[in-house]
C-alpha cells in the first residue's frame, strides 16, 4: 500500500518497544497514511562495542515497507559520530539526535531531554558532530526538562547549524505524557526558529489534527505515535478527508494476527511474547467501545494460552469499533 498522497506529511513517531521493524512493516501492509517513520533510538556505545546486533532493526532489508530515519541517543560526540557514520554507510541520508526522551534513567545521565538545560553542551556537541558527519542531521526535542522556556535558550544555538528539521513535542520531560501540550510555546518556537519544524504530540483524531493544522499552517510535517496505535486508521483518515471505512474490526483483526505471528517467530519464549502483546493492547483496546474491559482481562492473564483464549473470545463476540 503506497498511494501517492499529497500534504500533509505524516510520520510515525518512535515508541521504544513498539514501533520496531516488525510493527512498521506490518502496519504499512495493512494501513495507509504514513509517509515514513522515525525509528526508536539506538544508544551510542564505545567504538569497540558496536556490533551488527546494535543496528539490526535498522537494516534496510528489514525495512522494506516504510521509509525510516534512524534516531540516536547519546551525549558523547565521538561515539555519536562513529554510530552515525555506520548508519550512513548502511544507506541512510540523515540521522536524528534524540533530545526528547523524558525517562529519568536517561535524563539523569544528561541524555535525551536531560541535556536541554545545558545549551553550552548542546552547542559543543553540534559543533564537533556536524563537522564530521557525511549526511544530514535532524533533532527531536521537548520544550525542556523542567521548564517550558528552556528551549528558547537553545533555538538561537540551533539556528547556527545546518539542521534539516527540528521535531518539537510541546511538553517538558517532567510532564512525561500528561497534561496539555503547550501550544503557545510551540507557536513561539515556530516564530523564532529558522528551521522547518515538525509537530509531535497528542494527535488522536482527525478533528484534533485539523484544529492544529489550522493553527500552525507553517508546520513542515506531523508526527503521530500513540494516536496511530490506538486508531491505526487515523493517518489515512487525515489524508483522505475522513472517508468512511467499512469493516474496521475485520481489518484490524487481520493486522493483529499477522503482527502476533511475526512476533511469535521473532521473540524468545512465551513470556516475552505475552509481555509484548500486553503492551500493545494498552493502546489497541482504546479502539473498541468495550476495550477497557478487554484491557483489564488481558492485563490479568499470565499464561499465553489464557491470553489467546481471551483475545479470541473478544473477537468472536463481534466488538464495536469506537469512531
Amino acid at each position: 500500500m503506497s498511494p501517492d498522497y499529497r500534504t500533509p506529511r505524516l510520520i510515525l513517531a518512535p515508541l521504544k518497544g513498539f514501533t520496531d521493524a516488525v510493527f512498521r512493516n506490518t502496519f504499512a501492509e495493512h494501513f495507509d497514511g504514513f509517509d515514513g517513520a522515525l525509528a526508536p533510538f539506538v544508544t551510542t556505545v564505545a567504538v569497540d562495542r558496536l556490533t551488527e546486533k546494535h543496528v539490526q532493526d535498522l537494516l534496510l532489508h528489514r525495512n522494506t515497507r516504510m521509509p525510516i530515519e534512524p534516531q540516536i541517543l547519546g551525549n558523547n560526540a565521538d561515539d555519536f559520530i562513529f554510530l552515525a557514520r555506520r548508519l550512513f554507510e548502511m544507506g541512510y541520508a540523515e540521522v536524528n539526535w534524540n533530545l526528547g526522551c523524558p525517562f529519568r534513567p536517561v535524563t539523569k545521565k544528561r541524555r535525551g531531554s536531560g541535556l536541554l538545560p545545558f545549551p553550552e553542551q548542546v552547542d559543543e556537541f553540534l559543533d564537533k558532530t556536524l563537522r564530521a558527519l557525511p549526511g544530514r542531521l535532524t533533532i527531536k526535542m521537548r520544550l525542556g526538562r523542567n521548564r517550558s522556556d528552556e528551549i528558547f535558550k537553545l533555538l538561537p544555538i540551533l539556528d547556527r547549524y545546518p539542521l534539516k528539521t527540528i521535531t518539537i513535542h510541546p511538553r517538558t520531560a517532567r510532564q512525561m505524557y500528561g497534561g496539555a501540550p503547550d501550544l503557545d510555546a510551540f507557536q513561539a518556537c515556530l516564530d523564532q526558529s529558522r528551521h522547518p519544524i515538525i509537530y509531535n504530540g497528542d494527535i488522536a483524531d482527525r478533528q484534533g489534527f485539523l484544529a492544529l493544522e489550522a493553527r500552525f499552517p507553517r508546520v513542515a510535517a506531523w508526527m503521530i505515535g500513540r494516536g496511530a496505535l490506538s486508531n491505526p486508521f487515523l493517518p489515512a483518515a487525515i489524508k483522505n478527508g475522513g472517508e468512511v471505512v467499512s469493516g474496521k474490526v475485520l481489518k484490524f483483526k487481520s493486522f493483529y494476527e499477522v503482527l502476533f505471528a511475526r512476533y511469535q517467530e521473532r521473540l524468545c519464549g512465551p513470556g516475552h511474547l505475552l509481555d509484548r502483546m500486553k503492551g500493545f493492547w494498552k493502546y489497541f483496546a482504546a479502539a473498541f467501545k468495550n476495550g477497557q474491559v478487554l484491557e483489564r482481562q488481558i492485563n490479568h492473564t499470565f499464561k499465553l494460552p489464557n491470553y489467546l483464549e481471551t483475545v479470541e473470545r473478544f473477537f468472536r463476540e463481534e466488538p464495536d469499533w469506537r469512531d
